[in-house]
């Protein structure tokens, strides 16, 4: 199976970051944590940059002019390859692939936990400590939402393992078993 754009480059850049060490693959993923808020922040930049009608000379020059000697030779010659390549829609999956790879690294998870109500304090605090005995992470990015739709309980993420204990979930499963019994 093909690797996302995405994936490609940013493990191509994880490489290179761990040519230096760990070290410098975090402070490139805190680099790269900066350079997205600036990009998010001025949303007419990444329009300009994925516009089809500029050529792609005058893109790199803006990168450069914008760029270079501000951020990390690393980061610098990255920017340019993506948009040269044209692939500057990708750059957001790419830092997100990068990121993961280096949280995965310093055994950092990432959980989203939905609830039907939302928890207390005390009660996040019990979750992550169990995340955290569960599943061989240091330490839990937890990101929790509300959804009254799954009724009580609550489903977790972490990757692409979810965990669902929620009440929904049950109730559907109990109505698909009392549909396959058949009457005699």
């Amino acid at each position: 199976m093909a690797k996302l754009v995405s994936q490609t480059y940013g493990e191509a850049l994880y490489e290179v970051a761990m040519e230096s060490g760990a070290d410098r693959a975090v402070s490139l993923m805190e680099e790269i944590r900066c350079v997205e808020e600036i990009l998010m922040s001025n949303p007419q930049f990444d329009e300009m940059m994925k516009h089809p009608g500029i050529p792609k000379q005058d893109k790199l020059q803006i990168v450069e002019n914008v760029f270079k000697g501000r951020v990390s030779d690393e980061l610098a010659g990255l920017l340019e390859v993506v948009v040269s390549k044209e692939r500057y829609g990708e750059l957001h999956a790419l830092f997100a692939y990068f990121t993961q790879r280096v949280k995965e690294l310093c055994k950092i998870g990432t959980a989203y936990v939905t609830t039907a109500v939302e928890l207390t304090e005390t009660q996040k605090r019990a979750v992550e400590k169990k995340l955290l005995e569960t599943s061989g992470y240091e330490k839990m990015e937890l990101n929790y939402e509300v959804d009254a739709s799954i009724i009580g309980g609550m489903v977790i993420r972490i990757n692409d393992r979810v965990v669902d204990s929620s009440v929904r979930t049950k109730l559907n499963g109990l109505t698909k078993q009392l549909l396959q019994i058949q009457l005699g």
